[in-house]
């Protein structure tokens, strides 16, 4: 059985959006073809509070992008995004969520980040998506979304650890790349791990 895991494909994290990622808007039309091949179809949603640790506007005297530790963990700070219940939230409205089996909401603890569907930063706290995916006996994930370099990296990780046979869908996503170099440095850490690299064709 095999599921796909489609990545905070949120209006926040479109062009335009405060924390927006550079040609986002194209893997839409693609993830949208690629549900129908899959059995199971699960969506990651960040679902932050207003006070989350994460948002730099909640630090004073602290910027976007700035590092911190936020309660033991290394943070990076970002713009104010995907606050719950917020139009920036919601799915893209081109995104077909009728195909979605289960939506899977992340970043919801004000004390944590959460980069992966499967658990907080700290692996404090899990989703419940590993169990979610093993009770539909699925044995084969596959990852899309954004953003490469950030929650599709660590939700595929994570889908590693799990147990999953893991590919990430290349074409299918976009990075943030904060550095030139850190979509490729994803990509290859995570064949390190044993993911395979694939695109929408040869799924």
């Amino acid at each position: 059985m095999r599921a796909l895991i489609v990545v905070d494909l949120q209006n926040d994290f479109m062009p335009g959006g405060p924390l927006g990622v550079s040609g986002a808007h194209a893997v839409i039309p693609l993830t949208n073809a690629l549900m129908s091949r899959f059995d199971v179809v699960v969506a990651t949603q960040d679902w932050h509070p207003p006070d989350h640790g994460s948002f730099a506007a909640n630090h004073d005297g602290h910027s976007p992008y700035d590092e911190i530790v936020l309660n033991g963990l290394q943070q990076t700070l970002w713009p104010v995004h995907c606050v719950q219940g917020t139009s920036g939230a919601a799915f893209v409205d081109a995104l077909d969520d009728s195909q979605f089996s289960a939506v899977v909401r992340k970043g919801t603890d004000k004390r944590v980040d959460s980069y992966s569907g499967f658990a907080d930063n700290g692996n404090r706290n899990r989703t419940g998506m590993a169990g979610l995916l093993s009770e539909r006996g699925v044995t084969e994930v596959y990852v899309c979304g954004v953003a490469t370099d950030f929650c599709v990296k660590f939700t595929a990780r994570d889908a590693v650890a799990a147990g999953f046979k893991v590919f990430l869908i290349e074409d299918a996503c976009r990075g943030v790349a904060m550095t030139p170099t850190a979509v490729s440095a994803a990509l290859r850490e995570l064949e390190d791990l044993g993911v395979v690299i694939t695109t929408s064709e040869k799924v």
